[in-house]
């Protein structure tokens, strides 16, 4: 039995739980007004037998053009069939309703968008300086970011087109076309700053990246989330006393701002002992990144680890008052089963991927896929 699992990165699975379970503890304090730890509860074991299973696919599949392709046309043809027959909740359309529990196609079509994004690169390592690339790789990811911002899901598609310009970034493309790129983008939203938008449009831009400067408005939630931080101090206010949570000044406190109900109940050493774990997860998952049998292996664990890192760097800014409140949620932590699903699901073609494995160099790895 044991040797039939030797394929699975136990380090890496069980870093993930003490994540998950300060999740469950944070909304267990408020089990008596909702149900989201009992869910949350169900939904965490669905996901880890999920991971398991996948991780006995033959991944190999995935190499093809075909396959890839399919599945990226599935989830964008989901997305657009959401205009349809979606249901809102909190004036998006983003979810299938169907009875027992909502599907959001947005979250699985991140780990799509990787898988895509790792075929289309590897298959073109030697050409990849060619500046041609960034924009087809960029159409790849315009297609869902269009579809996840007319819903509207504003962080979704952040995080979108950061796994695609974490990706970029690390195929080999020349930083030097990627450069011209953003400044011809810098240059259009200069003249559009200068001569085309209006004072009110101005001042929402302003409030929407510092929302703190007007915390009686869009900003109250940033506000709040930054006093609930600070105030767990060094050992936090012990679990089911966080002020902010309980009382509910802290809105989402199961979602978009779980990081600063942790961090009010548990303080800056339980705040450590979680970026500890976040830590193992991701170092896990770049030295798998190095051992792949192919260009797309590594490629895909790389664009996973941008996946994970970019979810918690944006997550916490946001709940910190340093970047603006775009409804991100915390990987294996914030509420939801869509969302924990696709996380272990790619945890669990990681692992698949890893039973194919080969030795190689760290430093033939960072010359390789880097472009050094």
């Amino acid at each position: 039995m044991f040797d039939r699992l030797r394929h699975i990165d136990w380090v890496l699975l069980v870093a993930t739980f003490p994540i998950v379970f300060a999740g469950l503890i944070s909304m267990y304090a408020f089990v008596g007004v909702n149900s989201y730890f009992e869910r949350q509860l169900l939904w965490f074991p669905v996901a880890v037998l999920l991971c398991i299973l996948i991780s006995f696919i033959d991944t190999r599949i995935l190499r093809k053009s075909n396959t890839i392709l399919a599945i990226f046309l599935f989830f964008c043809s989901a997305l657009l069939f959401l205009f349809l027959v979606g249901s809102v909740f909190k004036g998006a359309r983003g979810w299938f309703d169907v009875g027992l529990f909502a599907i959001q196609p947005a979250d699985p079509m991140k780990l799509v968008l990787i898988l895509t994004l790792a075929k289309y690169f590897s298959r073109r390592h030697v050409e990849i300086a060619h500046v041609k690339h960034i924009l087809v790789s960029g159409f790849y990811a315009l297609i869902p970011c269009v579809l996840v911002l007319l819903q509207p899901d504003f962080g979704s598609a952040i995080i979108l087109f950061a796994v695609w310009l974490g990706m970029t970034m690390v195929s080999g493309i020349s930083k030097k076309h990627l450069f011209i790129v953003f400044g011809i983008g810098a240059v259009v939203f200069f003249l559009l700053w200068t001569f085309a938008l209006h004072p009110y449009q101005k001042q929402r831009i302003k409030t929407f990246l510092n929302p703190l400067t007007d915390i009686r408005g869009t900003g109250y939630n940033a506000y709040q989330s930054t006093v609930a931080v600070g105030s767990g101090e060094l050992l936090g206010k012990g679990i089911g006393y966080g002020t902010q949570s309980r009382l509910k000044f802290l809105p989402e406190y199961q979602t978009d701002f779980i990081f600063a109900s942790f961090a009010e109940e548990w303080g800056f050493a339980g705040v450590t002992l979680l970026l500890l774990c976040y830590g193992v997860v991701i170092w896990r998952i770049l030295l798998i990144a190095m051992t792949g049998a192919t260009n797309f292996e590594t490629l895909f664990a790389m664009g996973l680890a941008i996946f994970f890192m970019a979810q918690f760097i944006i997550h916490i800014g946001m709940n910190m008052g340093l970047l603006p409140v775009t409804g991100q949620t915390l990987p294996f932590m914030s509420y939801g089963g869509s969302h924990l699903v696709t996380e272990y699901a790619g945890l669990g073609i990681l692992m698949g991927m890893r039973r194919f494995a080969r030795v190689s160099h760290p430093e033939s790895m960072k010359n390789e896929f880097l472009g050094i």
